[in-house]
């Protein structure tokens, strides 16, 4: 598409740095910064509260289709979504805690979900006052979405779901839970799934474990339902749609939130830089050019997320843009690490056995990044989806 910046855009860049200039201030300012992949712990009460400030600011849900209706926040174009986001992002304002109901389930219901659904859930969200999280990935299933063995049983005007989910971001903070659920005992894989709506406040029903992660942290979560229960009404797009539904909101993961990413990637990128200079490692020829090489991939990731930012009908761009970034921050991580040499195996404090180790931001880079090739669907499965979809090659054999 033709993307440039108009005077409206540059209007708009002004009022939104005006609008975060003060209101990033005290608690919000402190936690700047805070949140980002691997640091979902940090700072969330005031994360939370913040939610809030933005939801009452109207800045939630700028990308939103507004054909069918609005939810009290503000329309803005494509640029200006674009422009929001770079100037958040350079602002350090704090991780959002808001972004899977934003980003991911709104649009889908816009797109799938029914009058009353979206009247109930998307203010809720607009508000920034209630927080949602995803149960798709289930144990033993890898990034095989169809492997779904969480079942959900019609009881009366309800459906009772039994079953586990794995890698739950925001399990334990969230108020409700989007759960893709078989339906239809007698069907498989894709077939006779539903996208059910659950609220997580049920005790006894729903149970949190949090998975210990290599970095000491506990970003994700296992969810374990015992005849929790969804409401009717509260399936999107009906029962048995849940795989079309599914697929839909897998589509949204790209857009302007790729553009936000990229400028994290950058400050990630400038303090390895950084690092290198600091520490002289710079002066090693092959260390410099695998710098240099990072910086221009960078770029191309950014001249492609521009070239795919709001068209349509391109069943390889989300599968691009994945192998890209997570190939891209899996290779920054391991050189963060190259840079410092031996030196990268020592924490920021001296060990204690009477307090748990600690990990400055690009240990925590490192660690963290080893799963970016795995999570929201292996390159193994990216990789495929080009194949089948794009370049028309036979189907692999299914299970």
């Amino acid at each position: 598409m033709d993307f440039e910046f108009g005077s409206a855009d540059g209007a708009f860049r002004g009022e939104v740095r005006d609008w975060l200039s003060r209101h990033l201030v005290g608690s919000h300012a402190a936690s700047g910064g805070l949140g980002g992949p691997g640091s979902e712990h940090e700072g969330f009460p005031a994360r939370r509260d913040w939610e809030r400030e933005l939801g009452a600011g109207g800045w939630i849900g700028l990308g939103w289709d507004r054909s069918r209706g609005s939810y009290g926040n503000r329309a803005a174009t494509l640029t200006q979504q674009v422009v929001w986001a770079e100037e958040y992002a350079r602002a350090r304002a704090p991780g959002r805690v808001g972004h899977i109901g934003e980003n991911l389930l709104a649009p889908t219901l816009i797109a799938y979900g029914d009058e009353v659904q979206r009247a109930r859930f998307l203010p809720g969200i607009a508000r920034g006052e209630e927080l949602w999280c995803q149960g798709y990935s289930e144990p033993d299933a890898g990034s095989d979405l169809a492997a779904v063995r969480t079942v959900a049983v019609r009881d009366g005007g309800a459906y009772r779901i039994s079953g586990q989910k794995i890698w739950t971001s925001l399990a334990r903070e969230a108020d409700w839970c989007f759960v893709l659920a078989r339906t239809d005992a007698g069907e498989r894989r894709h077939r006779g799934l539903s996208f059910l709506l659950v609220p997580m406040d049920q005790p006894g029903r729903i149970e949190v474990r949090p998975i210990r992660q290599m970095s000491g942290t506990s970003e994700f979560n296992e969810v374990f339902f015992d005849g929790a229960v969804a409401r009717g009404e509260h399936v999107v797009g009906g029962a048995g749609a849940g795989w079309r539904v599914a697929m839909g909101l897998l589509a949204w993961e790209r857009g302007v939130s790729t553009l936000v990413q990229q400028i994290g990637f950058a400050a990630e990128l400038s303090e390895v830089v950084g690092e290198a200079v600091g520490g002289g490692a710079v002066r090693d020829p092959v260390l410099r050019d695998q710098l240099i090489a990072q910086w221009a991939e960078l770029r191309v990731m950014r001249w492609n997320a521009l070239r795919t930012l709001g068209a349509s009908g391109d069943a390889g761009a989300p599968s691009v843009a994945k192998l890209l970034w997570g190939g891209w921050h899996r290779r920054l991580g391991e050189l963060a690490m190259r840079v410092r040499g031996a030196a990268a195996a020592a924490g920021p404090v001296a060990w204690s056995p009477e307090a748990p180790y600690e990990l400055d931001a690009l240990q925590r880079l490192f660690l963290f990044s080893r799963a970016d090739t795995l999570y929201g669907g292996s390159d193994e499965i990216q990789r495929n989806i080009l194949a089948e979809r794009v370049l028309g090659l036979p189907r692999g054999e299914r299970r």
